[in-house]
């Protein structure tokens, strides 16, 4: 990523747009990593509530896609490469590998309220340096950032109970998170 570009859009230095960039590759390996995992989670849950759960993470994982494919365009236009490969997604991840195989419909809704939630922070971080750099690519972030959120809603109201309590609060991991929750 660190080529010099060729091109930027107008009004746009090389240096900014190669931040712009860095930020979009960012958001684009997490947004990749998002669809993979839900499918898996689509795959793998069990349970009496799985047809709901099963059929919930669908549009999910079509509107990430959507986003990735959004991102990934968004460099090109600003004159970068997206790197879309398995071997970028691994070798860039600053996360942990989703650690819940066959799992019932609470537990994969616990361990996704953390995934959901450390997509949304980093998504939130990039707003702070893309208002001076990028108000477009700003725009992008806010508006993906929305529909993360209210996916992440859709998770936690299977979580919450009656006192909006979360089963999930305090854990800092997947594998408690998905304790918690079961």
């Amino acid at each position: 990523m660190t080529k010099k570009l060729r091109y930027t859009v107008p009004g746009m230095s090389e240096s900014d747009a190669q931040r712009v960039i860095e930020l979009l590759q960012g958001r684009l390996d997490a947004t990749n990593d998002l669809h993979l995992t839900l499918k898996h989670i689509h795959w793998n849950v069990v349970g009496p509530h799985f047809i709901a759960v099963h059929e919930m993470l669908d549009p999910q994982v079509e509107a990430i896609r959507g986003f990735a494919d959004e991102l990934a365009e968004r460099i090109a236009t600003l004159g970068g490469s997206p790197v879309g490969t398995p071997g970028r997604l691994v070798k860039s991840r600053t996360w942990d590998e989703y650690s819940i195989g066959r799992a019932t419909t609470q537990e994969h809704l616990g361990a996704l309220d953390l995934v959901y939630t450390g997509v949304i922070e980093d998504y939130r971080k990039g707003f702070e340096e893309l208002g001076e750099l990028d108000p477009v690519t700003e725009d992008m972030f806010v508006s993906q950032t929305t529909q993360l959120e209210l996916f992440h809603w859709f998770v936690r109201a299977h979580l919450e109970d009656k006192g909006g309590n979360l089963s999930t609060a305090g854990a800092t991991t997947e594998a408690e998170a998905a304790k918690a929750a079961g």
